[in-house]
């Protein structure tokens, strides 16, 4: 029998914790300790993950141990496919434990729930002490949240992002905000035209690490969601960065007025699409920070184009962060509005009439990505509207992205885009009817139905459903004041006009529920 190899400290790291500056990195010692990475089934299948996102992963993940390797780590390296792989992480956890006989065990807070809660196990199971630290790598600790959102009766982003401002002292002037505003999304809402120059993001060619995965997830998960190829992510730190420097340089200008925008065929606009890279490590939030505010200090950007992407970052991202720790778990069954509707087919296959829908679900299909408005007034209104159970539209938005972990995922479903928390997150539901679509896009002049049209068969599905969906959850919504202008709308209608509504909605939801094409 073979001797076990000793080690002091058994150093775990996630697949989203590809960051050297790492809490359980820097606990550990390269000379005495032993750094432990594990590709397993059972997180690449909980939900059916997209293709890209898995291979993005298992790719990033091995070029991560490549580079500790070369920063002086031994690193255990356990692929999907290594024999006796267990396909848990408790499972390799403690398999490495067996083999390598460490003091202890040294690992990250992870960024889901289920993950920690198996975690907290691990030390009795083990019979080793387990050190689960906390993740330094966002700019808002968890205690400081609690400590902001303590004593609130309203727990809104604005507030807390103003905080973050004053924290880290970014587009500020002494104590107040550059330009006067702290917010500049009311210039941020400019439709898009197609004779715009839109810079491409930086994509890099896969090299053999890619390749071998690539072949992996091709033959392991070809049951799963989604195009594999082209891949063309960045997979490392540099490449990030370097992705990230030549958004600054082409896209940030414009990414402000026009990051609501969305048009046909243009997948990216100004957008970064680098959020899968930030979520899983590669980049740092607080640096992209500062590099979009020295470039608007620089006077590269306009102010509402710096303080917009920072807003995401330092604002929204921190934010849900804080709002899924302090509500978990009981957060992820919330249901205010009793939607009970199976999520339509054509989510997993971008089959539908309805061209905003097929635009952005075909091109989530193709690259694991869609920009926020895509995912929150095309995807996610028409489940909102539609009544869809918001446990299936989480479920589908933590499979479908790229740059999905619950931590970030669920709160935008199941508050921002579902108002599942019933008004937590958002003062009131996202919804709209298809003209703010047609406004922010040329989907609707190309589509099968007519945005113009209210009720008739070939009337926009938005329309009907937009006035159904207040009408039938008016016994929770119609008492909110930012609703009160619709409703005394359909108040004023009568009643013929009502039922036509309503009619022309249940068309819409039978043909939904048979399976139609919709």
């Amino acid at each position: 029998m073979t001797e076990p190899h000793h080690c002091r400290n058994l150093v775990l790291i996630l697949g989203d914790q590809l960051s050297p500056a790492l809490s359980s990195l820097k606990r550990a010692d390269a000379a005495v300790d032993r750094v432990l990475m594990v590709e397993v089934m059972a997180e690449a299948t909980y939900v059916r993950h997209h293709k890209k996102k898995i291979a993005f992963l298992f790719s990033a993940m091995r070029h991560f141990a490549e580079k500790l390797r070369a920063n002086g780590w031994t690193v255990d390296y356990v692929t999907l496919d290594e024999g006796g792989n267990s396909g848990s992480f408790s499972g390799e956890v403690a398999r490495a434990c067996r083999r390598l006989a460490p003091q202890r065990v040294l690992v990250t807070e992870p960024g889901e729930w289920r993950v920690l809660e198996d975690m907290k196990g691990w030390a009795a199971d083990l019979r080793l002490p387990v050190d689960i630290l906390t993740d330094t790598r966002f700019i808002c600790s968890l205690a400081d949240f609690r400590g902001w959102a303590t004593g609130r009766k309203q727990l809104r982003m604005e507030y807390f992002y103003r905080e973050m401002r004053r924290k880290t002292g970014l587009l500020m002037e002494a104590d107040k905000p550059v330009g006067g505003r702290w917010n500049y999304d009311a210039d941020n809402r400019k439709p898009a035209k197609a004779d715009l120059f839109m810079p491409a993001p930086q994509g890099f060619r896969p090299d053999r690490i890619t390749r071998e995965v690539l072949d992996l997830v091709a033959d392991r998960f070809d049951a799963h969601v989604g195009a594999l190829e082209p891949f063309w992510f960045p997979v490392t730190r540099d490449q990030a960065e370097e992705a990230f420097d030549h958004f600054l340089a082409t896209a940030l200008a414009e990414f402000g007025t026009y990051q609501d925008a969305m048009l046909s065929g243009e997948k990216f606009l100004f957008h970064s699409v680098l959020s899968a890279c930030l979520n899983a490590g590669l980049l740092d939030p607080l640096q992209l920070c500062r590099k979009v505010e020295a470039a608007y200090l620089e006077g590269k950007v306009p102010l509402n184009a710096a303080e917009g992407y920072i807003r995401q970052i330092l604002g929204w991202r921190e934010y849900v962060r804080g709002i899924y720790w302090l509500k978990m778990p009981s957060y992820a069954s919330q249901n205010a509005l009793a939607a009970d509707r199976s999520l339509p087919e054509f989510y997993w296959t971008g089959e539908t009439r309805m061209r905003c829908v097929g635009e952005a679900i075909s091109q989530t299909l193709d690259e694991a990505y869609a920009h926020h408005i895509q995912r929150l007034m095309v995807t996610g209104n028409f489940a909102l509207l539609a009544g869809v159970r918001p446990q299936e539209v989480h479920e589908w938005y933590l499979a479908v992205y790229a740059d999905a972990y619950e931590w970030v995922e669920l709160p935008n479903t199941l508050g921002m885009s579902q108002f599942a928390d019933g008004g937590l997150l958002a003062s009131k539901p996202y919804m709209s009817g298809g003209n703010y679509i047609n406004r922010m896009s040329d989907y609707c002049g190309d589509c099968t139905y007519d945005v113009r049209q209210r009720t008739s068969p070939q009337a926009c599905p938005f329309n009907a459903l937009y006035w159904d969906f207040l009408d039938r959850n008016a016994a929770v919504l119609k008492g909110n004041p930012r609703l009160g202008q619709p409703y005394a709308t359909w108040s004023r209608m009568g009643a013929a006009k009502q039922e036509e509504y309503r009619k022309s909605a249940a068309d819409v939801l039978a043909r939904l529920d048979s399976g139609e094409l919709v």
